[in-house]
């Protein structure tokens, strides 16, 4: 996919991965809609990637019609889609204070999950009606999942059900969206250095850093926006989930 003068819609894209995808894509001559809740944090970065800011609730119909709308009004059709919203409260399924809430559980299926799907709906069906470029190409999307979909830690749960159902949903979307030459893919991250693991005492820090076989160190949000760009350059690479993990297998705690 060529990026340069293409539109791009980022979720999340006012903090972390997001941030940075947002940033990458720019750099690449691309119009970016910098999409999130927090409209502090989107503004902050569209002005700093020449982007727009545009407020979304990925878990509401209304709100993300709007903000694809927003976005293609000010920059065309979207022809690439990274879905990086998302949230991950921690609870035990039976913890000391007695069950999980539902309403935690639900809360963490909503954004990650039903936002994700939201997204890829509302985006697809404006992709569709795009030029085609090569190989009859009209656009890509590209979810966010976790190492978590398949090694989910205890107190995960719903953060690890969420991201298994992305997982899940990626050959299905790519298998439907075929026939519009729209691709999906998705990327599951092992352990990034982003603003929540900053948080960290160092010497969490240090011993997390040392759980990848290779490379020892922690992922950035720069390893995910790399792949990025890898996925849009390789129009083969389509229905993949890509572990981006430095070969991490999860222990149990």
């Amino acid at each position: 996919m060529e990026l340069q003068g293409r539109a791009a819609i980022v979720t999340g894209g006012g903090s972390g991965i997001g941030a940075e995808c947002a940033r990458t894509l720019a750099a690449q001559g691309m119009k970016v809609a910098v999409m999130d809740v927090n409209m502090e944090g989107a503004r902050a970065v569209a002005q700093e990637c020449g982007g727009t800011a545009i407020e979304c609730d990925v878990t509401s119909s209304d709100s993300a019609e709007a903000a694809v709308a927003a976005a293609r009004e000010a920059n065309g059709i979207a022809q690439l889609l990274i879905n990086c919203a998302g949230i991950g409260t921690p609870g035990r399924i039976v913890g000391r204070d007695g069950p999980l809430p539902l309403e935690a559980y639900e809360a963490v299926i909503k954004v990650n999950l039903i936002g994700t799907f939201n997204m890829i709906r509302l985006v697809a069906a404006d992709m569709q009606e795009a030029e085609p470029m090569e190989d009859d190409e009209r656009g890509l999307i590209i979810n966010t999942a976790s190492v978590a979909a398949y090694e989910g830690q205890i107190g995960q749960a719903a953060y690890a059900s969420s991201k298994g159902g992305i997982v899940a949903l990626n050959i299905v979307a790519a298998r439907e969206l075929a026939r519009s030459g729209i691709r999906v893919n998705t990327i599951s991250p092992g352990l990034i250095d982003t603003p929540m693991m900053a948080g960290l005492p160092q010497e969490a820090r240090e011993s997390l850093a040392q759980q990848p076989e290779f490379p020892k160190r922690l992922g950035t949000p720069k390893d995910y926006a790399k792949l990025v760009l890898q996925l849009c350059d390789n129009v083969l690479i389509n229905g993949e989930v890509i572990r981006l993990d430095g070969a991490l297998r999860m222990a149990a705690r």
